[in-house]
């Protein structure tokens, strides 16, 4: 009989995209003030391998990588997704902006070995958590570097991508070495 054992440390891992720039200071400070400080913030990255967000949320979209300061618990995977929805909503109401969806939040985690990120869209690859969400691993680790799966986001097949996590995850490396 197995035993069942704690998940692996992991870093809450959360990507914002957005046309706007305010708006994507507007979700860090959303972020920060109810998950808690960020530790790593990438580049802003072009998001322009896709033109799925266009209608909804214009061209010219920008993409940010945010690592939070804490130990992250897998089983708030839903939860946080829940929540990056509401925000989400939240600002599209305000309506300050010209679009229907002026922001995309996408919260996961990392571990040493893996990441994963939340969904609310079904598909034959992803595992359902509960409250109509979902979780995809997305890349994993191996021979010292971050391999996609056949499913895996063109974004995240970018070595500028991996680079920024390879940093996440030597901060993770050093965090359970003490």
């Amino acid at each position: 009989m197995a035993t069942p054992k704690p998940p692996s440390p992991s870093l809450q891992l959360v990507a914002i995209f957005s046309r706007h720039r305010r708006a994507l200071q507007w979700a860090r400070d959303r972020i920060c003030d109810h998950w808690g400080d960020i530790a790593l913030v990438s580049q802003l990255f072009e998001h322009a391998e896709t033109k799925y967000y266009q209608s909804d949320m214009g061209c010219e979209l920008l993409k940010q990588l945010l690592v939070l300061a804490d130990n992250y618990d897998p089983a708030r995977l839903t939860a946080s997704k829940l929540q990056s929805n509401d925000w989400e909503l939240e600002l599209a109401t305000t309506g300050g902006y010209p679009e229907a969806r002026p922001l995309n939040i996408d919260p996961g985690y990392l571990t040493v070995s893996k990441v994963v990120l939340a969904s609310a869209k079904d598909r034959a690859h992803r595992i359902y958590l509960n409250h109509g969400i979902y979780a995809e691993e997305c890349l994993y680790y191996l021979d010292q570097s971050w391999q996609p799966r056949p499913w895996t986001y063109p974004d995240y097949r970018r070595p500028d991508f991996h680079q920024f996590l390879e940093t996440a995850r030597d901060l993770l490396k050093q965090r359970v070495k003490s």
